[in-house]
């Protein structure tokens, strides 16, 4: 094996690496959500988590999403683990659909030390952009194993007139 075909492979795993990076910061930015601990989070102290990497005032999770539209409708699925419906609230701003709510931290009953907290907890906010204009009171919304699902009706689009117009 020669010098160049060390190189060469360096280089194009280097590209692979580069090139998956890229792919997912662009296609899971807009997912990136932040949860600050609210009213009733009741996130546990950071003495209680042996954990050095452990802030209960900063939580970051992907909340992804996938959208679906077809001639009549858009349909937004929204994954959010470990959130009650009891604590969504789901509105339309500006063509986007806004999903806000808190998810709460549930503690162990038993005596112990928590050794890693990873998922986040908090109040979260996600906007997700609509591709075309809703009727957003139409609007219907299911909330399953982790999954929020909400259907709109699209709105009907302007209908363009049609003007005879006499050509001499």
């Amino acid at each position: 094996m020669k010098l160049d075909d060390i190189k060469h492979g360096l280089s194009s795993f280097w590209d692979s690496v580069s090139d998956g990076w890229q792919h997912l910061r662009q296609s899971a930015s807009s997912s990136l959500t932040r949860f600050k601990p609210g009213r009733q989070t009741n996130l546990p102290t950071q003495s209680q988590v042996d954990d050095s990497f452990y802030l209960p005032h900063v939580g970051w999770s992907m909340l992804g999403d996938d959208v679906f539209e077809d001639d009549k409708r858009i349909v937004v699925r929204l994954e959010i683990p470990g959130v009650s419906r009891d604590d969504l609230e789901v509105e339309i701003q500006d063509q986007s659909l806004v999903v806000s709510g808190e998810k709460r931290f549930e503690r162990e009953e038993t005596q112990g030390q928590y050794r890693v907290l990873q998922c986040a907890y908090g109040q979260f906010r996600r906007v997700v952009p609509l591709p075309s204009e809703v009727l957003s009171d139409q609007a219907k919304a299911v909330c399953k194993n982790g999954v929020l699902r909400v259907e709109f009706p699209k709105a009907s689009p302007a209908k363009p007139r049609k003007l005879a117009v006499q050509v001499n």
